[in-house]
């Protein structure tokens, strides 16, 4: 997967979204909100995320800033996956967005019930 440069003359939401971009990688945050995951507990958390893309966006967002990468020296190897600061801030810059998103979800519910 080929990543662009992000050009630095952007507004701070298009920069922001730049590291969120994709399927996986919000609900990825998501879960390692609670702590550090292996990747095999992330897999199996989140059906239909294959392996080779749950790699390609944890090395992404390692990249960026958001996760950090815990090799433990053990056989079998052992590797986990946590957020950084950098990433808990962005979780948390986030948690109103999906406020506003849970909240649009009941709006849409509400209007597709029939009306009694």
């Amino acid at each position: 997967m080929t990543r662009r440069r992000l050009d630095t003359d952007v507004c701070g939401v298009t920069a922001a979204i730049a590291v969120i971009d994709g399927k996986w990688k919000t609900a990825l945050l998501w879960l390692l909100e609670s702590g550090p995951h292996r990747p095999g507990e992330l897999r199996r958390q989140l059906p239909g995320l294959t392996e080779k893309v749950l790699t390609a966006a944890l090395r992404e967002m390692e990249a960026d800033g958001l996760v950090h990468r815990e090799v433990y020296d053990v056989l079998p190897p052992k590797t986990e996956y946590s957020l950084t600061g950098f990433g808990r801030e962005l979780a948390e810059a986030l948690a109103p967005l999906s406020d506003w998103g849970h909240r649009r979800l009941e709006k849409l519910d509400e209007a597709a019930r029939p009306a009694s």
